[in-house]
């Protein structure tokens, strides 16, 4: 957990704590994330910030007690009840934004699509780097910086991209996370806890891989951040790799998964990924 008083620098965002809260820079997004944080608490979702107002240039959001699941991960998260418990919190989290509806001059970050009705409001970086552990129990997601309207299912399938993980060989190996029965175990168990069926989750995320690629390379290209960050690293090319790789392995990742009799068991180690 960041020090009381320390900075913590992510790849987008610098963040300070202070005391019991954590100051974010606001953008031009921060009105409608504050917008939603603000339904999340109304409506008794609890696992994730709240918030505490502007202070200057900087939000105030409460600070969720625990760590992230940076290199390595918890032991929680390299376990079948670990990814299981990701999955139950996306279930509610979408059941929560269910009746959310955006204010009508709502500005997301990097926003692709206008808000309608049978949308919700994703996440948008649901990736273990955001997830917030104390201990076996997942305490919420941080970094709302990314939410805008989209289909519930995007999410869940971000969240079995990096949290299954559905990568490359060395993502895998960088995970310690590695076998084609350990791949599938960690899918079905994500996927029957939130409710959805593998396939869809592997159509949705095809459809992610390429799109996110897409606006990397076209936003990244006129300079807009933090896109020319992301196209100057690579990962643009990177999500096009791993498109390939989702492509080519998609009937081994569904070998056994419609009646469900891979879906037991599961570990792994470490993740050297952070987005």
């Amino acid at each position: 957990m960041i020090e009381d008083g320390a900075t913590d620098k992510g790849s987008v965002t610098t963040v300070r704590r202070i005391g019991e809260t954590i100051r974010r820079p606001v953008g031009q997004w921060t009105p409608a994330v504050h917008a939603l944080l603000t339904h999340l608490e109304t409506v008794g979702f609890t696992r994730a910030p709240r918030l505490h107002g502007i202070d200057g240039t900087d939000e105030v959001l409460s600070l969720l007690h625990g760590e992230p699941a940076f290199s390595p991960w918890p032991p929680a998260l390299r376990s079948t009840d670990g990814i299981s418990e990701l999955g139950h919190w996306l279930r509610e989290y979408h059941e929560a934004v269910r009746d959310f509806r955006p204010p009508v001059d709502a500005r997301w970050q990097g926003q692709e699509d206008e808000w309608r009705p049978g949308m919700v409001i994703r996440h948008g970086d649901l990736g273990p780097w955001n997830s917030i552990w104390d201990g076996d129990r997942l305490v919420g997601f941080i970094d709302w910086d990314f939410a805008a309207p989209g289909h519930a299912l995007d999410d869940l399938a971000q969240l079995a991209w990096y949290a299954a993980p559905l990568r490359p060989a060395d993502q895998q190996r960088r995970a310690a996370i590695v076998g084609e029965h350990t791949l599938r175990s960690r899918l079905n168990a994500l996927c029957t806890a939130y409710g959805a069926p593998p396939a869809a989750v592997l159509d949705a995320l095809d459809a992610v891989q390429s799109r996110e690629a897409e606006r990397i390379e076209r936003l990244g290209g006129i300079g807009q951040e933090p896109w020319a960050s992301f196209l100057a690293r690579g990962d643009a090319a990177e999500m096009t790799a791993e498109r390939a790789w989702l492509r080519s392995n998609r009937a081994v990742l569904l070998l056994d998964g419609s009646d469900g009799s891979d879906s037991s068991g599961g570990s792994g180690g470490s993740d050297g990924s952070d987005g």
